[in-house]
């Protein structure tokens, strides 16, 4: 599951979550599989992208040091920062591990770097 996908998932699925947002990251394998750069396409992400939540993403997962904290004014011709947001958002994927919701704390497993957010019967 790429950081990207994080960003945009939750559990609001479950009948007692109001929000599901963002959804904690317990991983157990994380790895780094390489993606070409494409400028434009990371510079049209930026805007949807809840930079908070990614940067608590790329903290989980151990690569913290790898993004600015802040977006970048000029991030669309600031290459230094897009790269970094590219290698974060598209590179970084946790193979094996945990999507945790914050309001409930039930767990949506990770496997083979797909994250299973079905709910029990007993949740919808």
């Amino acid at each position: 599951m790429k950081l990207l996908t994080h960003n945009f998932l939750t559990s609001k699925c479950l009948k007692r979550v109001k929000v599901g947002f963002p959804l904690g990251i317990v991983s157990k394998e994380v790895k780094e599989v390489k993606v070409e750069f494409n400028t434009e396409f990371v510079s049209r992400m930026i805007p949807k992208v809840d930079w908070d939540v990614l940067c608590t993403a790329a903290e989980a997962v151990g690569y913290a040091d790898d993004l600015p904290k802040t977006v970048s004014p000029q991030y669309e011709n600031d290459e230094e920062f897009l790269r970094k947001a590219h290698h974060v958002l598209f590179e970084i994927e946790v193979i094996t591990g945990d999507l945790v919701c914050p309001e409930t704390g039930v767990k949506f497993p990770v496997s083979d770097g797909i994250p299973n957010m079905l709910a029990n019967e007993d949740e919808v």
